[in-house]
């Protein structure tokens, strides 16, 4: 237990209720979802939540369930009753930082950028920040400030209505009203209307960026990469990302994918069940080198002669392409193709130098 996170909770109810209710076909706001996946998390010693509560009467009961601290912000004539709220709930979440230092996680429901000083401060008291937010009304400020976002539309137990016609609105009074008084018709024959799937994101573009990941881990501390660690780096990079976008419920699952396309490595870790993550470290890297080096040798015998000498690394990696259509250099772990290139260079498979005239690197083998 002593190893557990201890998470406080605080929620910015109207922003979320009302992202919600606008954005997501009219549903109603349900805590159960966020509850759930902060459980995995850690442990929430603390659970508020900011609003005028004579506007959501059926969700006070709902958060009452949940053991859900209602804090009041009653609105004022002549004030703003969000300001009061946001200040409220920020200053809270600062005194709960310096006075319980036992709390090390700080979830923070909003999509609003006016918490991102909020953010930055309790990250600068050693304090993990998890930010949730309905996706559309969610500001493209907030993700990137926290350790973690999650968008409360991808969670697990969040049932997204169908998207309604006319945005969701329904039918004024006064239209309803002009098609009683119509004759009556026949009634149109039903039609089925299937919602579309999330995209799943694509399988390639997360085979370069773990592989990329391991291989950045690899060169800057020469330390085992673990699981967890690179779990943990991969939401430094991209607070939002989640391996349920890409198709897979645990994270230990898509690892095993990405072992099987030979894209990294798996071996026993420290820990029961949190594996060591490697690049592969047989000869793909040397095929790799092999095809530079043959690519440049036949480009540089096709402008043998126009007395070029050496090839320039600009658009080198289409003719690379032309003879395997799959190379990339971010599945072997290199960021850049001139990264892969000095790779290249340093076996021994070709020659890299940089040429003033031509303002480009060249390459010869």
């Amino acid at each position: 237990m002593d190893q557990e996170d201890r998470i406080a909770l605080f929620l910015d109810y109207e922003n979320l209720a009302l992202g919600a209710r606008d954005n997501l076909g009219g549903m109603t706001f349900d805590f159960r979802p966020i509850a759930d996946a902060l459980a995995e998390r850690g442990r929430v010693v603390v659970r508020r939540a900011y609003a005028d509560w004579s506007y959501f009467d059926e969700d006070r009961r709902m958060l009452t369930r949940s053991h859900v601290e209602l804090i009041e912000m009653p609105q004022r004539m002549g004030a703003s009753r969000k300001n009061a709220a946001d200040i409220k709930m920020a200053v809270d979440a600062m005194e709960l930082a310096f006075e319980r230092e036992y709390i090390s996680t700080f979830v923070l429901c909003t999509g609003d950028s006016d918490f991102t000083p909020l953010v930055h401060k309790l990250r600068g008291l050693n304090k993990r920040v998890i930010g949730v937010g309905v996706e559309k009304s969610t500001s493209a400020l907030l993700p990137p400030a926290c350790d973690e976002f999650l968008y409360y539309d991808r969670l697990e137990g969040v049932e997204v209505p169908a998207a309604r016609a006319r945005s969701g609105r329904p039918a004024r009074a006064a239209d309803a009203d002009h098609r009683r008084a119509e004759p009556a018709r026949e009634p149109a024959p039903a039609v089925h209307v299937e919602v579309e799937p999330q995209p799943v994101r694509d399988s390639d573009t997360l085979a370069v960026l773990v592989a990329q990941t391991v291989a950045g881990l690899q060169g800057s501390s020469g330390g085992e990469v673990t699981a967890s660690r690179l779990k943990r780096t991969l939401l430094r990079k991209d607070p939002t990302f989640s391996e349920s976008d890409y198709g897979f419920r645990a994270f230990g699952e898509l690892l095993r994918h990405l072992a099987d396309r030979n894209v990294i490595e798996l071996v026993a870790g420290p820990a029961k069940g949190d594996p060591e993550v490697g690049l592969p470290e047989h000869g793909d890297q040397e095929a790799a080198f092999a095809l530079l080096r043959s690519v440049v040798q036949d480009v540089a015998a096709g402008s043998a002669a126009a007395g070029e000498v050496g090839v320039a690394l600009s658009g080198l990696k289409n003719q690379v392409r032309r003879v395997r259509p799959d190379f990339s250099e971010k599945k072997l772990g290199y960021r850049t193709f001139l990264q892969f290139c000095k790779a290249a260079a340093t076996s021994g498979a070709v020659q890299l130098r940089w040429s003033p005239d031509a303002d480009d690197y060249l390459l010869t083998a």
